[in-house]
């Protein structure tokens, strides 16, 4: 079974078949591409000599490279072409009869020793194991498109498949550059396992009309540093072929998580599948174009129409920890008087104090002038008391996240603050009405969910309640855009858009752990490798600590009544032995001690 593994056969040649062609050329094997359409072979050749000429250019590799490379790159229209193959890879259509068909043809012409690897990102490869006369050499081998730049590939081995297939295909994986992750057989796998589940409940909140698919997008690029939002990548996808992998996924874990949003079928089944048909849940300027068009459903530009905003020049800032300190200098560079409250004048000087030192570190890097600074630090005044904020337009708390102490802070702010002042508060989890009707006047109240840091992050989630009124909402808005940050509108429910598409992809990665499915490591390596995340998810938990994140999951179970948002187990130990992350040294992971 030791195969070198030198002779390849991709059948089909579409986008990402002709990708893998590409990587296998590049890395000196004898590709056999094979696909009964002649046009597809023909663009797939077109394909690999375009982008070796571009490398040419680039001067990354030589003209008699070139040369090599193409002619290692052979097209057939017959699967018996692949009779003297080593190793074969499917990347037929997303369809069992399809893969099965292939599999059984190719049983009666490859060599005994031969692997035959399936490309589903979906389907069972035990399943199709099983259709094989030799299911031990019958494996899944899942590159990421564009195959060429992407350096996840997951090996997905069955209960069928022999240690032997999935070495070799490993030590491949390894030669062609690549960082293979070693998975058993579950729909979805590592990566799309979590990445499906999240674009299911990003449709689903969009189709909900809870927030548009600009901010919905918006929100989980700004707000957790992704490529792309959800809705966007669904289009690239192709939303027919999300549905299918939703539907594996249903099939497998029966979680209503999975089960594909309503709206998923709607627009495939009306052709809308996405950037290939020019029409998604965006509309593109042609099909297979990236550039967004706009539509019907596109807003209108920023202050066209609707009410006027009320007129701030002072703010408030409620708290001296890390975000309050944050929110006040983030409005006092815009310009803004703030008055910065704490419970005592020290606590008040000291979050002060913090705020100069954050300054200070802008200096040196070059981002701000000395100037700049002392300007910035003259408009903040500390005080002990919130009575300091009897003039502010606009008062901000960023107390702790527990609803009865912002209810008490908020019944305060209602007798000090002067009638028209709008009231925000910063909560990541709880009701913004909650703190709301704690005061004489709901219709002023409003959420403002910065993110932390505060200075850095651009978003802004503004939250609605069925109270709040236009003027107050306007008037938010317009303090957002002018203090730099990036507004995105929601209602007033548990996690708002971008905790509640956030947290239950977190908790699905504790349970891939706690089922022993993947080790850390090869999740967080799947994610960043294989869907463009900055941070994977248990390094995202440490540093957020895992007290909030079940905290925050908690409160989406409550509101929601989900089973499957229900916290892992897992996380629930760890938070009850103290390993909450890197704040204690120990988490998922362990840390050094400062």
């Amino acid at each position: 079974m030791d195969t070198p593994l030198s002779t390849i056969a991709v059948v089909g040649l579409g986008t990402m078949g002709a990708g893998i062609a590409e990587v296998l050329a590049r890395a000196g094997r004898e590709v056999v591409g094979i696909d009964i359409s002649e046009a597809a072979a023909r663009r797939a050749v077109a394909s690999l000599a375009a982008s070796t000429a571009r490398s040419v250019s680039r001067e990354r590799i030589t003209e008699e490279e070139r040369r090599d490379i193409l002619a290692r790159f052979r097209t057939f229209s017959d699967l018996q072409a692949a009779a003297d193959a080593d190793l074969v890879i499917e990347v037929v259509p997303e369809s069992y009869e399809a893969k099965q068909q292939v599999v059984r043809a190719l049983d009666g012409i490859v060599r005994p020793d031969a692997i035959i690897a399936t490309g589903t990102n979906a389907l069972s490869v035990t399943r199709l194991a099983a259709d094989s006369a030799r299911p031990e050499r019958v494996l899944g081998l899942h590159f990421f498109n564009p195959a060429p730049a992407m350096k996840l590939v997951e090996v997905v081995s069955s209960v069928l498949t022999a240690p032997q297939a999935v070495a070799a295909v490993t030590e491949l994986a390894h030669a062609l550059g690549k960082e293979p992750v070693e998975v058993g057989d579950r729909p979805g796998f590592v990566a799309d396992g979590l990445l499906f589940g999240y674009l299911n409940q990003a449709a689903a909140m969009y189709e909900s009309r809870y927030a548009s698919r600009e901010d919905i997008d918006a929100a989980m690029r700004l707000g957790c540093g992704l490529p792309m939002g959800p809705l966007a990548l669904l289009d690239l996808i192709g939303v027919d072929t999300a549905r299918t992998v939703l539907e594996a996924m249903y099939a497998e874990s029966r979680d209503r998580l999975h089960a594909p949003a309503p709206i998923l079928k709607q627009l495939a089944e009306a052709g809308l599948t996405g950037r290939k048909a020019g029409r998604g849940f965006y509309t593109y300027e042609a099909p297979d174009s990236a550039e967004v068009v706009p539509d019907a459903l596109t807003p209108a530009p920023e202050g066209t129409g609707g009410a006027a905003p009320r007129e701030v020049r002072s703010v408030g800032v409620a708290g001296s920890g890390t975000m309050a300190s944050g929110i006040a200098e983030v409005f006092a560079k815009a310009g803004y008087d703030v008055v910065l409250a704490a419970r005592s004048q020290e606590k008040a000087e000291t979050a002060k104090a913090r705020i100069a030192k954050s300054l200070a570190r802008s200096v040196d890097k070059g981002r701000l002038t000395a100037e700049a600074r002392d300007e910035t630090l003259a408009r903040i005044t500390p005080a002990g008391s919130l009575d300091a904020f009897a003039d502010v337009d606009l008062a901000v708390e960023a107390v702790a996240e527990d609803l009865e102490v912002k209810r008490q802070l908020f019944a305060t702010l209602d007798k000090v603050c002067k009638p028209g002042a709008v009231l925000a508060t910063t909560t990541s989890s709880l009701p913004v009405v909650a703190c709301a009707r704690a005061t004489s006047r709901p219709q002023g109240v409003i959420g403002m969910h910065f993110f932390n840091p505060a200075p850095a992050m651009k978003l802004v989630e503004v939250v609605r309640t069925v109270l709040t009124a236009d003027d107050v909402h306007a008037t938010v808005r317009a303090v957002t855009t002018r203090i730099r940050k990036h507004p995105v509108d929601c209602g007033d429910r548990a996690g708002f858009i971008v905790n509640a598409l956030l947290f239950p992809y977190l908790n699905n990665a504790v349970k891939m752990v706690q089922d022993h499915y993947a080790t850390l490591d090869d999740i967080d390596a799947a994610m960043k490798l294989g869907g463009g995340y900055p941070m994977g998810p248990f390094e995202l938990l440490d540093v957020v600590g895992l007290d909030v994140s079940l905290a925050i999951q908690r409160v989406l179970h409550d509101e929601f009544r989900e089973p499957g948002l229900a916290p892992a187990p897992l996380l629930e130990h760890l938070v009850a032995a103290g390993c909450l992350g890197r704040k204690t040294g120990r988490g998922f992971r362990e840390y050094a001690r400062r």
